[in-house]
């Protein structure tokens, strides 16, 4: 009983010192309150570059986080985002697609929010003209949003995430580099929106790179997508090692 007593507590402190060095963040978007992550890098330099961190459809998540502290302990400033505001957090993977569908469908909504998140990313420290952002299969969409805008970025980094947009929209000139990392035999994303995000990067004058990773479906830098391709998200360790190699020397090369 002792042993499991120890157990037991030794877990629960191990629990508690996780992601001990982010900072949450209340910010507000209106009425509506976010709280976001924030951390700084472990080595400070002179041109403090930042990254904002875009989590995936079910909201800021344990990838999301330790995204984060490994981006301080590589020397950037690093916040994550809160898109969908307290109370309106998903419980299950229903409500999660419902939550991200309300801003796939209202990007002018998605954009704002990422905004906000950019803006609290400066205010903890980083230089605005030296950021880039990153994110996961919703917040991969919301990086090409991001960049969409306009925003103040000097780069894009989507890991498997959704391309499509409105084919109404205008496109208007893309200044930041759009950095994509796919997985080859993603279900979720058609080939008929790959065809198109890749026509409205030449008509954006875009400076871009699409790599696509072998026997990898959605989500595969997520551990907790499980190793089963069939279902259509799953993790790949090979693809998710290689894709954050990839992310990392696309960051020494925009970031100043």
């Amino acid at each position: 009983m002792k042993n499991i007593f120890f157990a037991l507590l030794g877990f629960l402190l191990l629990s508690n010192g996780a992601f001990a060095q982010l900072k949450a963040v209340k910010y507000t978007d209106g009425n509506q309150k976010l709280n976001g992550l924030s951390i700084a890098p472990k080595k400070g330099g002179k041109t403090k570059p930042g990254i904002l961190i875009l989590p995936a459809w079910k909201g800021i998540d344990t990838h999301s986080k330790q995204s984060a502290e490994k981006l301080s302990n590589m020397g950037y400033y690093a916040f994550v985002a809160d898109i969908y505001g307290e109370g309106n957090y998903p419980t299950n993977t229903q409500e999660a697609g419902k939550q991200a569908g309300i801003y796939k469908n209202n990007v002018a909504d998605y954009q704002r929010r990422i905004q906000l998140a950019l803006d609290q990313l400066v205010k903890a420290g980083a230089n605005p003209d030296n950021i880039v952002v990153i994110g996961y299969c919703f917040g991969g969409t919301g990086v090409l949003e991001a960049a969409r805008a306009g925003m103040k970025i000097q780069g894009a980094v989507s890991f498997h995430g959704g391309l499509g947009r409105d084919a109404a929209r205008v496109n208007n000139p893309i200044a930041a580099k759009i950095l994509v990392l796919h997985g080859a035999d993603d279900p979720y994303v058609p080939a008929a929106e790959v065809t198109a995000f890749q026509q409205e990067m030449r008509d954006t004058k875009a400076d871009w790179e699409m790599i696509y990773y072998a026997n990898s479906v959605h989500a595969f830098t997520e551990p907790e997508a499980g190793n089963d391709n069939s279902k259509g998200a799953a993790y790949n360790e090979k693809a998710a090692k290689r894709s954050w190699e990839r992310m990392n020397s696309f960051l020494k090369e925009v970031l100043k």
